[in-house]
């Protein structure tokens, strides 16, 4: 009766019966708080877990996992319901070195409690300690610490572990194979990606979402779309991930009017109900391609409430379009559902400096002080040597500055030979052209750009990865440099995967 109770998540009448069981066993006190554990009732377990006459490594796991949780509709609902409270990877690494004794699932479950939590390198290092210590992965550990590779854009620590996999017997199973295509993707190592997925003796639904998703991100839209229709011969029904995946691919290709019949199929010919996320890309679709009107359009329509990101994306558009009247519609919406949103008075200030309006842009810039909301700072990455290196625009703080600053003059020379001219526009501050002009040769993209230049190998690709989206300037330079330099040069921004090279982008100008 006790399971019952649980497995249905009746934790009151569960508490009720638990409490009245004259002799507890040790299945009944796992039962209880691996079920409190479950639900994110974490003071309740712990209370249960201290009284626990003898605990043993059930008991230990249920509670590391509870205080470790992944980012699910259960946790959040636990959040806002007063169950739990953020934050509690802390106790969940403090338990887990108290443990006695560790099995596979004690592993897994930290390492997946780093990497959910947003903590990936921790995650990462723990798993060399769990290999250190003789104990073997399986497809769950691997799929947890390839998602922290790829958080960390490590394409060096992804490599190991597949040859890991490679020497164990899950060299044939499906989900690693499907993690490590994943990971190739996030690391922007697409070919590595299709080879693998070429190789793999049986693939599922999640394999092929893994793949199209791939090709969607890196902008190869055409090669998306035929694996696509290459799945659906090969008798696999598309989900709503892979229609997510297949409007992606439309969208970074700019194909308007495939994207809206794909959507228009979904319920019609696959029985896929659209969901936000579907919405979403719909909207981005047409605010790219300068249907804004439409795009309202079709947020008004959609069934479901809009979340922020889909004004978000609006937003993006305007100022590519230089359309204040939408800008506005679009980040009062915003900050009607998320007032703390600095992306709502960035990207309304950004429109207002791309069509000169300096006024309204200072206006802008004291209501967000007013409102004490902190712009996210806008920062790049290159992995050298298994070695991160971070800059900032304007960076003061990287030892090799000097080095750097003088590799980038170097380059703005022969850049102008070969005709590029800055994007003033992307220099969003009312000042000279000059300054302007110093300013964008000081962003963080080309900052990483320079130095991996310096320290990489000839004919080693570079790779940055960025945290928010790439500007125009710092488009046209990568595509340049590449060129000057014969280098490919491949750029992951919050969208997609940019790869320059001989002086053209795979994104065609268009993202």
């Amino acid at each position: 009766m006790l399971a019952c109770y649980v497995n249905s998540s009746d934790m009151e009448a569960a508490l009720g019966f638990f409490n009245r069981i004259p002799r507890k066993d040790a299945a009944s006190w796992n039962t209880m708080i691996t079920g409190l554990a479950r639900n994110q009732r974490m003071e309740e377990a712990g209370k249960l877990f201290s009284a626990m006459p003898s605990r043993n490594v059930v008991t230990w796991n249920a509670m590391i996992s509870g205080y470790a949780p992944v980012k699910s509709v259960v946790a959040w609902t636990a959040v806002i319901t007063g169950h739990m409270k953020l934050g509690s990877i802390e106790t969940a690494e403090k338990l887990f070195w108290e443990m006695p004794e560790k099995n596979l699932v004690t592993w897994n479950t930290m390492i997946s409690g780093y990497v959910e939590n947003s903590r990936a390198e921790a995650g990462v290092k723990l798993f060399k300690k769990m290999m250190a210590g003789g104990v073997s992965p399986n497809p769950s550990t691997l799929s947890s610490v390839l998602l922290g590779c790829s958080e960390l854009s490590s394409l060096q620590l992804g490599k190991q572990v597949h040859q890991l996999v490679c020497k164990s017997p899950l060299h044939i199973d499906t989900t690693a194979g499907t993690s490590l295509i994943s990971m190739y993707c996030k690391c922007g190592a697409l070919e590595d990606a299709k080879k693998l997925f070429v190789e793999m003796p049986r693939r599922d639904l999640v394999t092929w979402n893994a793949m199209i998703s791939g090709y969607a991100q890196h902008g190869a839209g055409e090669l998306a779309l035929s694996l696509f229709d290459g799945m659906r011969k090969a008798g696999i029904s598309p989900d709503g991930i892979t229609f997510v995946a297949v409007l992606l691919a439309c969208n970074h290709a700019g194909l308007l009017d495939l994207g809206t019949d794909y959507f228009n199929s979904m319920r019609k010919d696959y029985g896929v109900e659209p969901k936000p996320d579907h919405y979403s890309c719909m909207v981005d679709l047409l605010s790219r391609a300068g249907k804004l009107d439409e795009a309202v359009d079709l947020i008004k329509k959609s069934p479901f409430k809009p979340h922020p990101a889909i004004y978000g994306t609006l937003l993006g558009a305007c100022r590519i379009h230089k359309n204040t009247k939408i800008a506005e519609f679009a980040a009062k919406n915003l900050l009607d559902l998320d007032p703390t949103s600095a992306a709502a008075y960035v990207q309304l200030a950004n429109v207002y400096a791309a069509t000169n309006k300096w006024n309204d842009v200072a206006r802008v810039r004291q209501l967000m002080n007013r409102s004490n909301v902190v712009k996210t700072p806008g920062y790049s990455w290159i992995d050298v040597k298994n070695i991160v290196h971070e800059f900032r625009s304007g960076d003061r703080i990287h030892p090799h500055l000097g080095s750097i600053h003088e590799k980038l003059n170097e380059l703005e020379e022969k850049m102008k030979l070969a005709g590029y001219v800055p994007d003033l526009e992307c220099a969003l501050h009312d000042v000279g052209e000059a300054e302007k002009k110093q300013l964008l040769l000081r962003h963080s993209e080309k900052l990483a750009i320079a130095y991996g230049l310096m320290k990489l190998p000839p004919g080693v690709p570079i790779r940055v990865f960025k945290n928010l989206r790439i500007c125009a300037d710092c488009h046209r330079a990568a595509k340049c440099i590449s060129e000057i330099e014969k280098r490919e040069i491949i750029v992951r921004d919050t969208t997609r995967f940019h790869h320059f090279k001989d002086g053209s982008c795979s994104c065609r100008d268009y993202w």
